[in-house]
């Protein structure tokens, strides 16, 4: 497995409020895309959290997870379950942080599948057989819009209420997390990205990237370069993972 990173800051923000975690442990393959939300630092706290939380989880219950004790999709929503519970409490203890929040996408390797966990509109895609496909459905308004036919995905593009997300870590007492599983073959490559990204390239344009670039390192900073260029408008954060 081989994999690269990138997180930017983006032509317009003053501080970057996204935050990603990749694991090292050779046992446990996990990596993490967060972006958080919040006036002053509270998005950047929420997304520290988020990722600092799936560490000393995947750190606690190590052996567990090696020896098969736990199951994936239960340490998935337990997780995600315990680092909204973090964000909440602390946004509630702060007056400066109440409110924040933050999304998070999640994919952890076995042998043959990616485990998925996502709440919020970052995205993971899979890039195989020359094609792109969005793994994780986004919870926002303007991605309900189009699912139930109220808008098409052109008008999306520009809508007013695109950043208005519908689920969040650390928004609410109650959370709702998505956990999924996809078979995955040699030479698929996986991507998991904050809406810096998506707002800025289409897919064509991500997949044109990933089939003509190979090394993932290079094609996350690629990518980047692509958004920042079309007026990185967002923090901008990509991780990439090519199963070899």
């Amino acid at each position: 497995m081989i994999f690269g990173v990138c997180s930017d800051i983006g032509k317009t923000r003053t501080v970057n409020q996204d935050s990603y975690y990749n694991s090292d442990i050779v046992e446990l393959q996990l990596f993490v895309v967060a972006d958080g939300m919040g006036g002053h630092n509270g998005g950047e706290t929420a997304s520290y959290l988020a990722v600092k939380t799936v560490e000393d989880m995947l750190d606690k219950n190590r052996e567990a997870l090696i020896n098969k004790d736990i199951l994936i999709p239960k340490f998935i929503h337990m997780t995600l379950t315990e680092a909204n519970r973090i964000i909440y409490n602390e946004g509630l203890l702060n007056e400066s942080l109440n409110g924040m929040g933050t999304t998070l996408t999640m994919v952890y390797f076995t042998e043959n599948s990616a485990i998925i966990g996502h709440v919020g509109d970052s995205r993971a895609y899979i890039y195989n057989n020359s094609e792109l496909t969005q793994l994780t459905q986004d919870h926002s308004l303007v991605a309900e819009l189009v699912r139930n036919g109220s808008i098409s995905k052109e008008e999306a593009k520009d809508h007013p209420q695109k950043h208005i997300i519908t689920r969040a870590l650390g928004t609410d007492v109650d959370l709702k997390v998505d956990v999924f599983e996809r078979d995955i073959e040699k030479g698929d490559i996986v991507l998991l990205c904050s809406d810096g990204l998506t707002n800025m390239l289409s897919d064509e344009e991500i997949k044109h990237i990933l089939s003509t670039i190979e090394v993932p390192q290079e094609a996350c900073n690629c990518l980047v370069e692509k958004a920042n260029e079309l007026g990185g408008e967002d923090n901008i954060t990509v991780t990439i993972i090519k199963i070899d």
